[in-house]
Parts: C-alpha cells; structure tokens; sequence
C-alpha cells in the first residue's frame, strides 16, 4: 500500500503526497455521502443532553478548506477533490506547487496541508464541486455518523508487555530478571531454526495512522469552525485529523 497512487499530482511535496495517498486509498464506500473534512484535534470535554447523561467528546477546529483541484472520471479516470487547509506562506511554497494552484481555469490558493477525498456522488446541474470555492463545518449536521482518522501518539520504544499485552513471566520460583521477558521467539525443529516473519517483539510503538469509525456529530459552530464529536479521537492535540461522513448505522 505504500506505492505511489496513479492519478495524484506529482508535484505534491513529500509530507502533503503521504497524506494524499493516506487518505486515498480508505475504502471507496466512506466518501458516497461527499462529506469531508480537514482539521486539529483540540481538548476533551463532556456534553450533557436533554435527559442529563454526560458523554466524553473531542473539540474539533476544522476547515474552512480551499479546493485546489477537481479529479473527474473523464480526465482521471476517477472522482475526487483535492483540498488544502491552514495557512502558508507563498515564500516557503515550492514553485510546482504554485503553478499547480495556478493551473487549470484560475487561481486556488493552497495550504499548509492537502489532502485528496474520493467520492462517487453524482450532483444535478449545478452542484458539485468547484476550484477556488470553500467548504466549512456546515457540510455536517449534528447526529452525522463520521470516521475520523489520524496519527496516534508516539510512545518510542517499547516491550512486549505493553506494546501487544504480553503476561510476561513468572514473579517468583527462581526468575530473576523476565518478568517482562517474550519468551522463546523461535528455535530449531518445528520452528525450522529461523524467526517466522511477523513475530512479536519489542519495538516503537504509536505513531501510526488510525481511523476510529462510527463517531456522532455532537454540536457544530460554523463562526468557530469547531466540530464537536463524540469519543475519543486518535493524536495528540494540535494533531491533523480527517473527517469523513459515513452511512448511518
């Protein structure tokens, strides 16, 4: 999965091109509603509704976000839009990038992120999306089911006990320092004297991309730009989150 998708714009740098090709290649199904967004992860609090449960929810600063490319299936071979979020300046742009907000039919300005989202919605005449235009937090309703993907908190290297819930060994009989120790991780006879691919081990931890699905939308402030969603959301805070509308459940 971690080859270059056809169709992305090559003149992407390297951080906004992994991001793209992360996004992209998220089950097709996810993006039917076209509902997408971009964003920071902000606190935690809690929200109460009308019969007084309290449930956990994240605050979200998302968007607005700029389209800076329009993917079709005729030019493409696919559906899909090209968004960038935040804000950059134009000195620390690199010049394939400038002429690719540049190009085709006006100017877009970019962002210090962008991202791409597939979807295969057909809009009526006069829909649809549009470079140059904006898309903010009202694309969402409060009770909308969403996917939220980002990447985790790193937490550097780690054991087996922690990082894949090993027991460890015993605390007594004789044992002197595996308490936290794997085990046998291989060997001769059956074991065929080698270590088998995929073999738990110690290793970095966190740090990878996750998608938490079947979020709600709690509360929306379009003067804001903040989603309230409810759970917890992958990353720490200030973390790029990606919002994407979901069928509901």
């Amino acid at each position: 999965m971690s080859r270059p998708i056809s169709g992305l714009a090559p003149e992407m740098g390297r951080d906004q091109w992994y991001l793209a090709q992360a996004i992209c290649r998220c089950a097709i199904f996810l993006y039917l509603m076209a509902k997408f967004m971009l964003g920071t992860k902000g606190r935690m609090t809690q929200v109460f509704d009308d019969k007084g449960e309290v449930f956990p929810a994240t605050i979200i600063t998302a968007g607005p976000l700029t389209i800076t490319q329009v993917k079709t299936v005729e030019k493409d071979g696919y559906q899909a839009v090209q968004v960038g979020f935040g804000t950059k300046k134009e000195k620390n742009i690199a010049k394939p990038q400038l002429g690719h907000f540049s190009t085709e039919g006006g100017s877009a300005s970019g962002g210090k992120y962008l991202g791409m989202f597939r979807y295969q919605r057909e809009f009526s005449a006069g829909e649809g999306f549009e470079r140059g235009k904006s898309i903010d937090v009202s694309v969402f309703a409060p009770g909308d089911i969403v996917a939220v993907s980002a990447i985790s908190k790193g937490k550097g290297f780690q054991g087996v006990v922690k990082r894949h819930g090993f027991h460890g060994g015993p605390r007594s009989h004789g044992q002197k320092n595996k308490e936290r120790s794997p085990g046998s991780i291989g060997g001769g006879g059956r074991a065929g004297g080698r270590v088998a691919k995929g073999m738990r081990m110690a290793g970095r931890m966190g740090g990878e991309r996750i998608t938490v699905k079947n979020l709600r939308v709690l509360q929306i402030d379009t003067a804001t730009n903040t989603l309230v969603i409810s759970g917890a959301v992958p990353g720490r805070p200030g973390t790029l989150v990606e919002i994407r509308g979901t069928e509901q459940k």
